[in-house]
């Protein structure tokens, strides 16, 4: 009975031990314009976390911007609340986590989709080009008509890199087809206008296109749904969308956010954070595109075998897809 006893005295200690170590470590994440649930780039990020949160009991930290000037407050808050990981979603939260990171050199930045040179600060960016290129594949070899279209959020670099990368890939299938592009606006606001996604989405389809690739955040939903009223083809972005509308969704260009926050959340609360940039494409399975059963019979075996070799020939070097920003 007396080792017994200290067995379980052991037992209870080391649970004591971990609850200590998950007190205290504090991750905190700042989401940026659309908010958690914007079924695409931020949501993706939600679910990593929740996923980190479900597995080792750790709360965390929150905030969704909804305004410029938010981003700075939000992320120097998350540091002075004493936050030993601050994730930062998206491009334009560079400027804010250069600033918070130089202000609190002890606490880890990971920021995903650009790049801050720090000591303390974790950029993770992806080869968006090589995942729409694929999906590109898959809406040539799926449109009728020969015209695609193409929907990008904000105009920025990084939604074109979505865009050259979707072109080279129809025209890699299908070099006779035409694509036909549109962004939604020069604004944060264009990442949240399913209105106009909509609009967009009918001028395309009017003009000709049957399948289109919207690459806008919560823009993009108004796309989807639009495509789906006029029994055309859509494919989603970032998160997998297929079953928003099954039966109209193609495909989505899958883009590991997920995975990212998860591993950088695991790594920063096991010691092995690192800062420095992470390039994510298709051989660190980083992008890819969905196969599942809400679009079971519209992605056929033969368009998903083309990926398929697409896929490796990009990662042999046999296929070279353009960087946009490299250009």
């Amino acid at each position: 009975m007396k080792k017994f006893a200290l067995g379980l005295v052991a037992t209870a200690a080391v649970a004591l031990s971990g609850l200590a170590n998950a007190a205290d470590f504090n991750p905190a994440i700042v989401f940026d314009m659309g908010g958690k649930f914007d079924k695409s780039f931020n949501e993706a990020a939600y679910n990593g976390i929740e996923k980190f949160k479900k597995e080792t009991g750790i709360d965390y930290m929150e905030f969704e911007v909804t305004q410029v000037s938010q981003r700075e407050q939000a992320t120097q808050r998350m540091a002075k609340k004493g936050a030993d990981i601050v994730i930062a979603m998206g491009f334009a939260q560079a400027a804010a986590v250069e600033k918070a990171a130089k202000a609190n050199p002890d606490t880890k930045f990971t920021l995903i989709d650009m790049v801050v040179d720090l000591p303390n600060v974790q950029s993770i960016v992806f080869r968006e080009e090589q995942g729409s290129f694929l999906v590109g594949v898959a809406a040539a070899m799926a449109s009728k008509s020969g015209k695609v279209g193409f929907i990008g959020g904000m105009d920025i670099p990084l939604i074109r890199k979505f865009a050259l990368g979707y072109k080279e890939g129809v025209l890699y299938a299908n070099p006779k087809a035409e694509v036909i592009e549109n962004m939604t606006g020069t604004t944060p606001a264009a990442w949240n206008d399913p209105t106009k996604g909509s609009e967009l989405a009918k001028s395309q389809f009017d003009r000709g296109a049957d399948v289109v690739f919207a690459a806008a955040g919560g823009t993009g939903l108004g796309v989807l749904q639009t495509a789906a009223d006029e029994k055309k083809l859509a494919i989603g972005v970032d998160s997998n969308q297929d079953y928003l509308h099954p039966g109209t969704m193609l495909t989505s260009m899958l883009k590991r956010v997920d995975v990212a926050v998860y591993n950088a959340l695991m790594s920063a609360k096991d010691g092995t954070w690192k800062p420095g940039i992470q390039v994510l494409g298709l051989k660190e399975d980083g992008v890819g595109f969905s196969v599942d059963e809400w679009n079971k019979g519209v992605l056929t075996d033969d368009m998903i075998a083309a990926m398929e070799k697409a896929k490796a020939d990009i990662i042999e070097g046999k296929i070279k897809v353009t960087n946009y920003m490299d250009q």
